[in-house]
């Protein structure tokens, strides 16, 4: 073993020293950062703040936005997209033209319906009294004033029937048939519409009949119920059929 003599301890002793000054000198020429802790699972851990110090960062602004964002005259619709739009575009535009013609012909149909309902009832107490009414006086007269009210099948089978049946009868037994609507005490015909359509309507009435002729002594009176049917046409509404009920 190497035997230290005096000179060399002090050697030593100078050179652990003069290392110990230069970094002593090192760290003397360094700028201490500034520090900031954070409490992390209960222990304090030191964080090097930047060497400009702590800032907060910008807000962003409306404008970085609009900067960013694209013009309203750039945006673009995909293809796809825009063929999809294209076909929605025509698959409800028929159906709402589709379904406005339809609300308007229920509309326009609902309402000549109930046009026709009200002129069909009309023509219908006028029509009563004089299709079930005659005088074996002027039969002629009255049963070609009766026919001008009737229409279609009804208007020749009441030809046929008023000349073989009802002139014969009427004359043989001098009959005067005068008959009228009823009315109650509120004066309102008793008539009423049983069903209707544009071109048809069916009407109920209440027909009371007065009977003179050398069969009855005296006035009969009948009290009836017809059911008379109304068809339009050219000249107006006819009848078109009447029951007995």
């Amino acid at each position: 073993m190497p035997k230290t003599t005096p000179n060399t301890a002090a050697r030593r002793t100078m050179t652990a020293a003069t290392r110990a000054a230069a970094k002593r000198a090192e760290r003397s020429h360094r700028a201490p950062a500034p520090e900031a802790s954070v409490a992390v699972a209960g222990r304090t851990v030191l964080i090097e703040a930047p060497k400009n110090g702590w800032e907060d960062p910008p807000e962003p602004s409306l404008e970085s936005f609009e900067e960013n964002a694209p013009p309203k005259d750039e945006v673009e619709i995909h293809p796809r997209g825009r063929r999809l739009l294209t076909l929605a575009l025509g698959v409800l535009l028929p159906a709402a033209l589709v379904a406005t013609a339809v609300l308007g012909w229920q509309y326009r149909d609902g309402h000549r319906t109930e046009s026709a309902r009200t002129q069909a009832l009309t023509a219908a107490q006028k029509a009563a009294p004089v299709v079930l009414s005659y005088d074996y006086r002027h039969l002629d007269k009255d049963f070609a004033r009766a026919r001008t009210h009737l229409t279609g099948g009804f208007r020749a089978e009441y030809g046929k029937t008023t000349k073989a049946v009802v002139g014969p009868t009427a004359k043989k037994y001098r009959a005067v048939v005068k008959a009228t609507i009823a009315a109650p005490a509120t004066g309102t015909p008793a008539a009423s519409v049983v069903s209707a359509s544009q071109d048809k309507v069916v009407v109920l009435l209440f027909v009371n009949q007065i009977t003179e002729s050398t069969q009855v002594s005296g006035a009969r009176v009948d009290l009836n119920r017809v059911r008379m049917t109304m068809t339009r046409t050219d000249g107006g509404w006819k009848v078109s059929g009447v029951d007995a009920l």
